[in-house]
């Protein structure tokens, strides 16, 4: 079972987001991944196959700090437990984390493929990426976006979605899959379970 947490702070979000997927690996998982925005509001993305610690440790190497994130525990469904499979899953500078199952996402990715998007991963969740993303291009507005995307889904999700053209912002969607929120002073969160919050 999957689990997704996310934040918008006036800290780095870094710690908070693995402290959360560490509160979600009683699920049960197969790999973990993050995409933050930077200082520099450069969509940063790592992911590995295995647990969240060897997401930290792959960070350790590689530091990515920011006050807007979000971040993913994938059991697989749709494709092989692997690091390209593995959530988020970025279009052109629109992350996505998501729980659920998209069941017509083989039609969408023809879709998206004859309009020249191109899939690198075998998930139903890359074609949400897209999607976002080829909305955005029409909408300027992540929210939009993500309302004109989600119309087009068939399935149940719990979606955490962020661009680099909208930092500070993290839009949250769910239908029929849990997704919670957290309000702070000056931070909100969301996460697919209270535990991570």
């Amino acid at each position: 079972m999957c689990g997704i947490v996310g934040a918008v702070c006036q800290r780095n979000v870094y710690k908070i987001l693995i402290e959360g997927l560490s509160r979600l690996e009683y699920r049960g998982y197969d790999s973990a991944g993050l995409s933050i925005l930077d200082q520099n509001q450069t969509l940063q993305t790592r992911k590995t196959v295995g647990k969240v610690a060897d997401l930290q440790a792959l960070c350790g190497t590689d530091p990515v700090a920011g006050t807007t994130g979000i971040a993913h525990t994938r059991w697989a469904t749709h494709g092989q437990p692997n690091s390209i499979n593995s959530h988020p899953h970025v279009s052109a500078g629109v992350s996505v984390v998501h729980n659920g199952i998209i069941e017509n996402h083989d039609a969408l990715r023809d879709e998206l493929r004859q309009s020249g998007y191109v899939f690198v991963s075998d998930t139903d969740s890359e074609v949400v990426a897209h999607l976002v993303r080829s909305y955005l291009d029409t909408e300027n507005d992540l929210q939009a976006a993500v309302a004109k995307a989600i119309s087009r889904l068939e399935g149940a999700y719990a979606l955490g979605v962020m661009s680099d053209k909208y930092p500070g912002l993290l839009v949250g969607a769910r239908s029929g899959s849990p997704l919670v929120l957290g309000v702070g002073i000056d931070e909100n969160f969301i996460a697919s379970d209270q535990m991570a919050l």
